[in-house]
């Protein structure tokens, strides 16, 4: 057994790869990824804002998810491309710990976001009448900080666990980002408490959420299946789409690393699988509503319209 170290400066992100070779594609696909996901979030954000007949709660509420998933990809991808081009994997022990603070918090910013938008659809097709009174402004603010404040409750207690917690020399995390499973896994010192914490809140600030969203789709498809015309059905469901499509991609990519990990006792495949979640669900949330959403296709040709020809 290595002897613990409490003085622990650095440690060591190992990536996707240790092949040299691949190094300059991983940078190039990475770096391509993050750029177009930072300008289809912001495309969307300014779209909302440019657009009066987006202010309302479910528009939103998608620049609240916009924002959030510009933060949680700028968390992780920067480090990773700087790190690559410097050809030095280290990352401090502030930095690691701060990337795992922050990846938590945004994290579940997002999940709670989801579970949000879901309520606002229900309340939109269950009671449509009173839509306007629910939704309204002062509700929806408090909304988007509660879930702020909850996903920091969350991060904080899980960082300062881990702030207890003591390393051994060994201190090479097989992943491209501080991930919050993996240091507890490098821990030397008792980590039953930390994994309980673990898997109650993730039961709680994950279950919650995700319980939320069923219920509220449960209600919706009863509410639309008994609308008897065919097309009043067809326009309750397309208002679903893509709030369905980002919630299915969010919880299927999230349950599909936790399954392969599980069964999978490869750390590089696992942080290769990681890439889903932490990833490709930030790239392609912009995509899915663009293409999913008449509304958003039209606030993007009228502001790319606006860029073409200013006044």
């Amino acid at each position: 057994m290595e002897t613990a170290n409490q003085t622990i400066s650095d440690f060591f992100l190992l990536g996707l790869s240790d092949d040299p070779a691949m190094q300059p594609l991983i940078f190039s696909l990475f770096l391509s990824i993050y750029l177009i996901t930072i300008l289809g979030n912001l495309l969307i954000i300014q779209a909302v804002s440019c657009n009066s007949n987006l202010h309302v709660p479910m528009y939103f509420f998608l620049s609240n998810l916009s924002f959030n998933d510009i933060c949680l990809i700028t968390t992780t991808i920067p480090k990773m491309l700087v790190n690559i081009q410097t050809q030095d994997q280290s990352i401090s022990y502030t930095g690691c710990l701060s990337q795992v603070c922050f990846v938590l918090i945004f994290g579940s910013v997002e999940n709670c976001l989801l579970a949000v938008m879901a309520y606002d659809r229900y309340v939109a097709i269950c009671h449509p009448l009173k839509y306007i009174v629910i939704m309204n402004q002062h509700f929806c603010v408090i909304m988007v900080l509660l879930s702020l404040f909850i996903s920091i409750v969350h991060a904080l207690l899980h960082t300062l666990m881990v702030l207890s917690m003591s390393f051994c020399t060994d201190v090479e995390i097989p992943h491209f980002f501080c991930e919050l499973a993996q240091l507890i896994k490098l821990a030397c010192s008792d980590t039953f408490i930390n994994n309980l914490l673990v898997y109650t809140l993730s039961t709680l600030f994950a279950g919650v959420p995700l319980f939320g969203i069923i219920l509220s789709y449960i209600h919706i498809v009863s509410s639309v299946l008994r609308i008897s015309s065919l097309g009043g059905k067809y326009k309750a469901f397309s208002t679903c789409a893509s709030h369905l499509s980002v919630v299915s991609l969010f919880y299927g990519t999230g349950f599909g690393v936790y399954i392969s990990s599980a069964l999978i006792d490869s750390p590089k495949k696992t942080a290769v699988a990681s890439v889903m979640y932490s990833v490709v669900t930030q790239l392609m949330n912009p995509f899915i509503y663009s293409l999913k959403n008449k509304d958003m296709k039209k606030a993007f040709r009228k502001f790319i319209g606006v860029l073409k020809f200013p006044v």
